[in-house]
């Protein structure tokens, strides 16, 4: 049925665009003529409107549905006209001008159609990279490159369709299960040089994910920089916070690289311990990060003080009280974070996890990621650009994520930075299943 609807819209989209040659061709009345090019217009409309809707009720998805149809139909109508315009070429007596204007007006309703289904790509779907609209402004003017950048945009856009369909289909079969409804609250901790921005948030779509299947979420709100025992308090007052507006008597701390030591440290030094009951740490320099102990010591002073003063005036506008970049970074050294790791015990009672993935090459992220892969080779088997494994996976319970292919899985991956549906490695059901694992363990 698909590809019958597929058929008369090209058939639509070749009529209006071949008026002139139907006005020429033909000996109908005039006003029929323009009643029939009247109502191809209004039919086309339609068609840019309605072409290649999906039933589903996401709005967003069906954007990227009827722009990918509407490309792909651009695609087949330009080999269709181009058969048109030889044949009308060939086997009419239609003048030169008047094939000159034809084929104008065809390939130009059959882009306009193209441009409409770019629109709505651009607008909706997260997984086409920009790097292809570039190339296709390039290059729009080329004949068959410009179809090859074409479908390939609407390859990408399809196959978001479909991944994020299935994704909407599980949830719903499993929405009844809640297989994320823990005891207690999530608290969801970020790292350093961030804030809990709800706009942008630091852990891209993995918390709405985790409230459609029953979680209840809450984010640390500390500090994007700053000591460890400084983001530790105001840890600390967030969790006071959420126990007294929640009524729950714990909560189940997820947290993400720096974060996962501010974490250790309210438990463990600031009395949390009572009201925490698991830590999940992700990619988190528990024994430091090597990347920083270079940096530290090739740069000079004036730079990092310039780097300081600039930051430090940033995040104070963006919401930090008194950001402090340097004691920031300076905490995060292999010397400091070893150190601090023989005064952070585990408390007793409280479920810790350490997980921990890699990047297998320096492509598997763009930069600074893929400087800091590179530099943090010789100081383990395997780092994320930032933390080597040997760093981040710390205790008995922890868990190395492997994937399959070259890519591998970077430190910005983890949080779902760019949004983006990494083959063979579904972030947001990867955080689904660590909130299910607690779920099952009682928390």
């Amino acid at each position: 049925m698909r590809k019958v609807r597929s058929l008369l819209d090209q058939l639509i989209v070749l009529a209006l665009g071949n008026s002139i040659a139907m006005c020429k061709l033909t000996s109908f009345p005039v006003m029929l003529k323009i009643g029939i090019i009247a109502l191809c217009a209004i039919v086309f409309l339609v068609y840019l409107i309605t072409a290649g809707g999906s039933p589903d009720k996401d709005k967003k998805l069906s954007r990227i549905a009827k722009g990918s149809f509407l490309i792909d139909g651009a695609v087949t109508s330009v080999f269709l006209q181009t058969v048109l315009v030889v044949v009308l070429a060939l086997a009419t007596k239609l003048g030169p001008w008047w094939q000159v204007g034809n084929a104008l007006l065809g390939f130009g309703v059959i882009a306009f159609c193209a441009f409409v289904g770019i629109v709505r790509l651009i607008i909706s779907s997260r997984q086409v990279k920009i790097i292809k609209y570039i190339i296709l402004l390039f290059t729009w003017y080329m004949p068959i490159i410009n179809l090859i950048v074409l479908k390939n945009i609407s390859k990408d856009a399809k196959k978001e369709f479909r991944f994020e369909q299935a994704k909407l289909e599980l949830n719903d079969m499993r929405k009844e299960n809640e297989v994320c409804k823990t005891r207690y609250p999530i608290l969801m901790v970020h790292g350093i040089f961030f804030r809990d921005w709800q706009k942008f948030n630091y852990w891209g779509r993995v918390p709405k994910e985790l409230v459609r299947n029953g979680a209840e979420i809450y984010y640390g709100n500390q500090q994007s920089a700053n000591l460890i025992s400084i983001s530790a308090a105001e840890l600390r007052d967030r969790i006071v916070e959420i126990i007294k507006e929640t009524g729950a008597e714990k909560v189940n701390i997820i947290a993400h690289s720096k974060g996962g030591l501010d974490s250790r440290y309210a438990i463990s030094k600031l009395g949390m311990d009572k009201y925490v009951a698991s830590l999940v740490t992700i990619n988190t320099p528990h024994y430091g990060c090597n990347f920083v102990d270079n940096i530290m010591a090739k740069v000079p002073d004036g730079l990092l003080h310039f780097v300081e003063k600039r930051y430090n005036k940033l995040f104070t506008v963006l919401g930090d009280t008194k950001p402090d970049f340097v004691k920031g970074v300076t905490e995060l050294t292999h010397a400091n974070c070893a150190k601090l790791d023989t005064e952070l015990p585990d408390a007793p009672g409280i479920y810790y996890k350490s997980v921990m993935s890699y990047m297998k090459n320096i492509f598997s992220a763009g930069f600074p990621l893929n400087v800091g892969y590179f530099f943090n080779r010789k100081d383990g088997t395997g780092n994320d650009g930032l933390v080597v494994k040997e760093s981040a996976l710390r205790g008995k319970n922890t868990y190395l994520i492997t994937k399959k292919g070259n890519r591998g899985l970077s430190h910005g991956d983890m949080i779902d930075l760019f949004r983006e549906n990494i083959d063979d490695f579904d972030v947001r059901e990867f955080y689904v299943g660590i909130v299910k694992e607690l779920k099952e363990r009682g928390l």
